[in-house]
Parts: C-alpha cells; sequence; structure tokens
C-alpha cells in the first residue's frame, strides 16, 4: 500500500490531502516547515514506511519509520497542529485554516483502519510526502 502526502506549505501550518491509488482518504495538518527542526516542524518531503505502534496516551496508532534526525513521528488525531503536534500528522475531515481542521478522530480511524488491515496482511505501508506543485 503506498500511500501520497500531498502537502501545500503556510506559515502557520501545512495543509495536505492524503491518498491511496489517487483517491482522497483524508486531509492532514502538520506544522509548518522549519527545517527539520525537532518538535516544530513537519517532516522532509520523502519516502517513508509505516507501522502500528500503541502508546498509552494515543493507544492504537500509527508512527512514521526513519525520519531523519528525528523519532516518535506519529499519525495521530488532532485539530490544531501548533497546539497539539510535535512534528507528527493529524488526520482532518476539513481544513479549519493552515495547520487547522476539524474531527480528526474520524479521519484517523479512517485511515487507521485501511493501514492496519494492509498491515495485516503483511503487506509494507509506505508512505511518500511531497509537496502539492510537484
Amino acid at each position: 500500500m503506498v500511500l501520497i502526502l500531498k502537502r501545500t506549505y503556510f506559515p502557520d501550518g501545512t495543509n495536505s490531502k492524503l491518498e491511496y491509488e489517487g483517491k482522497l482518504i483524508c486531509n492532514a495538518i502538520e506544522l509548518p516547515w522549519k527545517k527539520n527542526e525537532t518538535k516544530v516542524s513537519c517532516i522532509p518531503e520523502g519516502k517513508y514506511f509505516i507501522r502500528k505502534r500503541y502508546s498509552n496516551k494515543f493507544k492504537w496508532h500509527l508512527e512514521v519509520m526513519n525520519v531523519e534526525n528525528r523519532k516518535f513521528i506519529l499519525i495521530h488525531p488532532a485539530n490544531n497542529a501548533l497546539a497539539e503536534l510535535n512534528g507528527c500528522i493529524a488526520p482532518v475531515t476539513q481544513f479549519s485554516g493552515p495547520g487547522l481542521g476539524i474531527m480528526s478522530r474520524k479521519a484517523f480511524y479512517k485511515l487507521k483502519d485501511m493501514a492496519y488491515k494492509a498491515l495485516d496482511r503483511e503487506e509494507e505501508v509506505r508512505l511518500i510526502v511531497k509537496s502539492d506543485f510537484q
């Protein structure tokens, strides 16, 4: 399974469309691009693998693996990138501004269900992050 995250960058946050086989799964919000600085920047554009992860805070969620100079880049629910994210990706149903969205849990569960089904079939789940203008 290959997921494509197509980003649009803004000074206060990053808004993206998350697609699978050319179809929109959900939108996503992230922190603004600040040269991959820990806890204040979205991750660099590139290709990554995704795996299942469990924590007491987020329960079962997704982790983006092998991000250069970063660790624990998660995909979890959040509606405000600046207030709730430390470099992670938050699926949202609809944007409400740069780095802002609504109904994140609904979008997150849709994405998580798709990814977990693929992982349960022992498929790789890859994430390609790129600018919407490429």
